[in-house]
């Protein structure tokens, strides 16, 4: 089986994050995609994300109404902060029959060579690369590993719909009612 690895602080999960999630379980190889929360990302502050157990219940409230979407806690049990690499390498052992590839947009792929180990991960795992305006990721267009997908293309960011939040203004249609929920808690 092939499933797709989808890594992300998802802070707080959105619409976004599900419909591209949604578009590669029906439009590639991948039956089932894996919403790989982190609970610290080594790039990211820590004081600048929810607490990382309600962000993980947000992606389970969220992918709960599709079966081929699920929500992974695998990196709260790994050493923080979260290394995509590390992640991956466990994942590998502990599923080998199943094959991993990694989804993320042009963007992330832009920033890769920031990463733990980068060339491992471009060189060992398939990526899945949906496109993001302004990130064409020109340098990674002959990887034998990176295989690029368009979608529509949705404007919507965890920081968008952070920065709504801190004005007091509405998210909904932004999130998934359930996440909304756990938002106003």
């Amino acid at each position: 089986m092939k499933v797709g690895l989808y890594f992300g602080s998802f802070n707080p999960v959105h619409i976004g994050h599900l419909l591209i999630a949604n578009h590669f379980v029906e439009f590639t190889d991948s039956e089932e995609v894996w919403f790989v929360v982190s609970p610290q990302n080594p790039l990211k502050k820590k004081d600048s994300l929810l607490d990382a157990n309600l962000r993980l219940k947000m992606v389970e409230a969220a992918v709960a109404p599709c079966e081929r979407l699920k929500a992974s806690d695998i990196e709260f049990n790994l050493p923080q902060p979260s290394y995509t690499i590390d992640t991956l390498k466990f994942l590998k052992k502990k599923y080998p029959w199943y094959d991993l590839v990694v989804i993320m947009g042009s963007d992330t792929l832009e920033g890769i060579v920031e990463w733990k180990e980068y060339y491992d991960i471009l060189s060992g795992f398939k990526l899945y690369v949906y496109m993001r305006r302004d990130f064409p990721a020109k340098t990674y267009k002959k990887e034998k590993n990176v295989t690029f997908f368009e979608f529509p293309y949705l404007d919507i960011s965890a920081t968008y719909v952070r920065d709504l939040l801190k004005k007091g203004k509405s998210v909904q249609f932004l999130v998934p009612d359930k996440v909304l929920k756990l938002l106003a808690k």
